[in-house]
Parts: structure tokens; sequence; C-alpha cells
């Protein structure tokens, strides 16, 4: 019913920036995207940062001060503004979204912060 589909990841320099961009398409006139979340090599799948429907947000203490999360729901766009990467920064990032009390996640964008 509903695809997720992460972009935007790649291969920066610490101290760089990078936004990766969260699509939907399908059955999106219930959609709801909802945050971002990260899973690092040998690490459990952890919360980035949440965006309610009012359009308040939460991050994670890691992330805060650093990330910036979007949504035009118009587009069905979710965006994750990420500046001033640190090595600790390396996962692979996921969207999350929820339509009709149902979960769905993309397939993930790599980003790689270098030392």
């Amino acid at each position: 019913q509903v695809q997720l589909v992460e972009s935007g990841g790649g291969l920066v320099q610490a101290g760089g920036s990078l936004r990766l961009s969260c699509a939907a398409s399908g059955s999106t006139l219930s959609i709801n995207l909802i945050g971002w979340f990260r899973q690092a090599p040998g690490k459990q799948r952890e919360l980035v940062a949440l965006i309610s429907s009012r359009f308040s947000t939460h991050y994670a203490d890691s992330v805060k001060g650093r990330f910036t999360i979007s949504r035009d729901n118009a587009k069905n766009m979710m965006y994750l503004q990420m500046n001033s990467l640190k090595p600790e920064d390396t996962a692979v990032y996921y969207c999350k979204a929820t339509s009709l009390n149902y979960d769905y996640w993309g397939q993930g964008t790599q980003v790689t912060v270098s030392s």
C-alpha cells in the first residue's frame, strides 16, 4: 500500500552536512510520516528524530542541536538536515511512517562520516 524511499546519504568528512529525504508513494492519503531512525554496525536501531502531527519535534540527545527534522505533507516528503556530522553518526538511516495504524519503513540510506 505504502512505499518509503530514503535518499541523500553518502560519504562526508567530519563536520560536514547532509540532507536526507524520505519520499512516500502508493496509498498516501492517510499516511503519517513520523520520523527517522538509524542503525550503526553492531548496534540496535535507534530513534534519531520524531515529528508530530502538529510539527513538534523530538531528538535523540546525541543529535540534538545538530539535526533538524521537517515534513512536507502536501508532497508526502520528510527530511533530515544533518549538520556538524561526527564519525559516530555513521549508520544506515531509515524513515518511518504509519497509515491506518500500520507501520512502514524505508530500505535505508547509508551515511558514512570519515574522521
